[in-house]
């Protein structure tokens, strides 16, 4: 009874841990403007069945995909088994769904296969991090505290998946040694290869079993709980981010409500505008907050995996420009703001925005808006959307742009093109001359 009773508070402290967290992260996205998401829910359907389950945009590099998928569906499938521990742990039974017969043989042996790939496909990602340095798990973004998260959480699934497999070698060789309470269930295909490195006294074996399977569980709701303060949240968030992606043609750039409702007010005098909002007109966006809740949900998917950054161009010729360091930043702002609130009940004005505190002008500058970046995100984000709303604050609110942006304005404005030409001269280059 005791042992249930630590299990219980353990298990409902991580759960009310976790609600908490996650209610503040989902706190902190709502801060974001709204944005209509809710159009075609087939097709948004179908986009998250692809890209978040199906892994569709992995694919394009074949190799850490397949590893990625093994580590993705081996630790999620693999978890289907902590329905049993859990309700082992709070009955005090022993492998309870054991009763399911030649099923639950298969399944205890498809699980530790699984484990098996899980653990060979972190091993491989740990030494292509600090062994190959793959060049784009590495920027001026990619701090120390970035290169620690994406080793830990390798370590940690490691460490769960050796417990899994060193609990079920131990409780294998129990139930093969006769001993109490461990009936013969079961297919241990992987953990049948360990038998011969335990112990053969029945107590040491005991302690061994019981000690893997508290370290599985605790290690698990660990896991659960790491997620909400790590890059890896995007195990969860990739399949609302997926159904929620841009449906609209990558070329099309959203118009602004507050522009067209007074171009039509120029160009129609019988135009009635909506009524004004409570909220002051703001052209483009100066902090995380202006940002659409949508954009504030991609940094929060973001898994820093830097394809974004290694395609774009403007960052491959040796500008400052990087779109994971976009999401990052925006991620990190997000979250500043959401401290502020809980210390002061509402936002307090700190002196730092998502442009200039966090995000430099020669960044959002330095873009070609090619959509390269959205392309390669294996789970939809759009870094894109944050640099040109970044760029609109810029140049409607502050009138301040680059000196050849202003110029090609000027042009725009003197000859209805961006050309310093007049829209007389404009043909000239046809005309042949003779000499």
């Amino acid at each position: 009874m005791i042992s249930q009773l630590i299990f219980a508070i353990v298990f409902i402290g991580a759960i009310v841990l976790f609600t908490i967290n996650a209610r503040r992260i989902i706190r902190n996205i709502k801060l974001g403007r709204k944005e209509n998401r809710s159009d075609k829910p087939s097709e948004r359907l179908r986009t998250m069945m692809l890209v978040a389950l199906g892994q569709k945009k992995m694919f394009k590099r074949p190799i850490p995909a397949l590893l990625h998928l093994c580590v993705y569906l081996g630790f999620v499938i693999i978890n289907i088994e902590m329905l049993e521990i859990v309700i082992d742990g709070l009955v005090g039974s022993h492998r309870l769904f054991s009763g399911l017969g030649s099923l639950y043989n298969f399944l205890i042996a498809a699980f530790e296969w699984l484990a098996f790939a899980v653990l060979l496909g972190c091993i491989i990602f740990l030494i292509r991090r600090n062994i190959i340095h793959v060049r784009r798990f590495f920027g001026v973004e990619m701090t120390s505290w970035p290169k620690t998260d994406a080793n830990l959480i390798l370590i940690m699934e490691i460490l769960l998946m050796s417990a899994f497999l060193l609990m079920n070698a131990a409780d294998h060789k129990l139930q093969l040694s006769g001993a109490e309470h461990y009936t013969l269930a079961g297919s241990f295909p992987v953990s049948s290869f360990l038998l011969n490195i335990l112990p053969d006294n029945i107590d040491s074996l005991i302690i061994l079993e019981r000690s893997a399977w508290w370290f599985h569980i605790i290690g698990v709701l660990a896991f659960l709980n790491y997620l909400v303060v790590s890059k890896h949240l995007h195990i969860i968030l990739a399949f609302p981010n997926t159904y929620f992606s841009n449906l609209n043609p990558k070329g099309k750039f959203p118009l602004m409500d507050s522009v067209t409702t007074e171009v039509k007010a120029m160009m129609d005098p019988s135009f009635t505008p909506p009524p004004a909002s409570e909220e002051p007109v703001r052209f483009g966006s100066k902090d995380a907050m202006d940002l659409s809740w949508k954009s504030l949900l991609d940094a929060y998917t973001c898994t820093e995996c830097g394809r974004c950054t290694s395609v774009c161009p403007a960052n491959i010729t040796g500008k400052l420009l990087s779109p994971r360091k976009i999401m990052m930043d925006t991620r990190d702002r997000i979250t500043e703001v959401g401290k502020n609130i809980d210390i002061n009940g509402k936002f307090e004005l700190d002196d730092k925005t998502l442009l200039d505190s966090y995000v430099s002008r020669e960044e959002i500058w330095a873009c070609t808006t090619c959509n390269a970046c959205v392309e390669a995100c294996p789970v939809n984000i759009d870094p894109l959307k944050i640099i040109m709303e970044l760029r609109q604050y810029a140049i409607m609110e502050e009138s301040q742009a680059p000196a050849p942006i202003n110029v090609m304005f000027g042009n725009i404005e003197n000859n209805g093109a961006p050309w310093k030409y007049s829209q007389s001269d404009r043909a000239n280059w046809s005309k042949q001359t003779n000499n």
